[in-house]
């Protein structure tokens, strides 16, 4: 029997399900500029002396801070230098100033901060003779240009002064539905970056699946040579890559008691319940032994509510409760390249083959990381609802505990309390059966005191209580739908109830 997600059991509470992008964060970098090589090659290429590279790079900084000084003066706007690091939220900021300004679109505010930034030094290496720039860190202006673009909405390009001028522009995936929704006459409500109400949710999802890469990187393009028009003078283009992305599944409810009734408990139960194991299968991965990648999961309260992270290397999965009425699972990456898709590869020798292969960072691969991201978001829905579940249905258990027949032999039911069984469950749980199934062989690299006949009847077993399948024609396993439910209450039952209550009552004997 198929899972019942929340979504399905809580229908009528709740205004819809939406699946949207959230934070976009997009790094614009100038080729060849970008690279030691490549910057030590447009030297060479256009004359300029390695050692040089300092009087090569002042000027363009000057043309920078005079262009947005120029900017200011035409929007009648004032730059406002940042003195201390943390000093203020720029968005509480921006926000106040919208309040006043309005929303219609255009330049909103200038900041200004002295920040890190990437950098080059000039090397001569004595060894090979060869004079080249190294890569290194220092700190230069940054300018943050705030805007409200028409099909964008609020926005951020940040640019730096120095070379090599390496850009970081922000949006809001959330903001760029509610202009969809504007422009196609659908009522809305929505408070911070959070829809609580929507008046077509099916639309609403179809629509964040409409963004246009070709328009996207055709007003990024527009939007470097507004605000660092230096690019024009270098005769160079920036490439668009991913920094960060958010992707999230919103949960919306009618009524705020609906979604506190529910979500504590969910929280007690994940905190606890959630292995390493579980993290990568929710993110589609097998988890090796050998990985030295961080995992952990993490819980905290915070003004916009309480929130609990699950982290495996670059990315993260997290659930929170929004305004105490919006149930949100957000999926972020950092590297885009963690996950793996099926693409068109080109090889060194000229070739090419279609095969798996991990993500571009470039924007274009936005529309294949939100399948993989609204994937990942499922797959922590599907586990969240089977521990909303409160109890296993009285014809469930009478499957799992009871004898069951089948060819005329009779398999003896499993007992829930039992450390055996329990045991065994744990091993069935493991990401990477989770994921890829197991076989007889599999299943023996983890009980060593059984044989090959031991684990065939113990399969049998399990099949003719209906908690795995078989694929097709060959011997590999599978767990039912029925079997996750059934391992995940059985867990739950003894690891969270059972034995943490008979442990309570011997200490209180004592």
């Amino acid at each position: 029997m198929a899972t019942q997600l929340l979504s399905e059991k809580y229908a009528t509470d709740l205004y819809g399900v939406l699946n949207c992008f959230d934070r976009i964060i997009i790094s614009g970098n100038l080729h060849p500029l970008c690279y030691p090589k490549g910057m030590t090659g447009y030297l060479y290429a256009h004359n300029i002396r390695i050692f040089d590279y300092t009087e090569f790079a002042q000027p363009l900084r000057d043309a920078l801070r005079a262009n947005a000084q120029a900017i200011a003066a035409e929007n009648g706007l004032e730059i406002e230098f940042i003195t201390k690091h943390k000093a203020f939220r720029k968005e509480k900021r921006i926000q106040a100033i919208l309040k006043e300004r309005g929303t219609h679109p255009g330049l909103v505010h200038i900041f200004s901060a002295m920040e890190t930034c990437s950098s080059y030094r000039p090397w001569h290496n004595k060894a090979t003779g060869k004079t080249y720039v190294k890569r290194t860190s220092g700190r230069c202006l940054h300018y943050y240009f705030y805007f409200i673009d028409e099909e964008l909405c609020l926005c951020y390009l940040r640019v730096p002064t120095w070379c090599p001028f390496r850009l970081q522009f922000y949006c809001n995936g959330h903001n760029w539905l509610a202009r969809q929704l504007e422009r196609h006459d659908i009522a809305f409500v929505l408070q911070d970056n959070a829809f609580l109400e929507i008046a077509d949710f099916d639309r609403a999802n179809e629509l964040t699946a409409e963004l246009d890469m070709a328009q996207l990187h055709a007003r990024l393009d527009q939007l470097a040579q507004l605000y660092c028009p230096i690019v024009n003078s270098l005769g160079l283009q920036y490439s668009w890559s991913l920094m960060q992305v958010e992707y999230a599944t919103d949960l919306v409810f009618k009524r705020q008691t609906t979604l506190e009734a529910i979500y504590p408990h969910l929280l007690e139960t994940l905190i606890q319940a959630v292995k390493p194991a579980d993290v990568a299968t929710f993110l589609g991965r097998k988890l090796h032994g050998n990985y030295q990648g961080e995992m952990g999961n993490r819980f905290n309260v915070r003004w916009l509510g309480r929130r609990i992270k699950h982290q495996m290397g670059p990315v993260t999965i997290k659930m929170y409760d929004k305004f105490n009425i919006v149930l949100r699972i957000e999926t972020t990456v950092n590297d885009v390249s963690f996950f793996q898709h099926y693409r068109q590869v080109h090889h060194r020798d000229g070739t090419t083959t279609t095969q798996w292969a991990s993500m571009k960072k470039t924007i274009y691969s936005l529309p294949a990381l939100q399948e993989v991201l609204l994937a990942a978001n499922r797959r922590y829905l599907k586990f969240i609802s089977d521990i909303e579940t409160p109890a296993v249905g009285l014809q469930k258990l009478h499957q799992l505990t009871e004898t069951q027949i089948e060819n005329d032999r009779r398999y003896k039911g499993f007992n829930l309390l039992a450390e055996e069984d329990a045991s065994f469950f744990r091993t069935l749980m493991r990401g990477e059966f989770f994921i890829s199934g197991f076989t007889n062989r599999s299943l023996r690299q983890h009980l060593p005191d059984k044989n090959s006949g031991q684990v065939t009847r113990l399969l049998r077993r399990l099949r003719a209580h209906g908690l795995i399948k078989k694929v097709g024609r060959r011997y590999k396993y599978y767990l039912t739908e029925f079997g996750r439910q059934v391992i995940l209450m059985t867990l739950k039952l003894r690891e969270l109830v059972i034995i943490p209550e008979l442990a309570y009552g011997q200490a209180t004997q004592a």
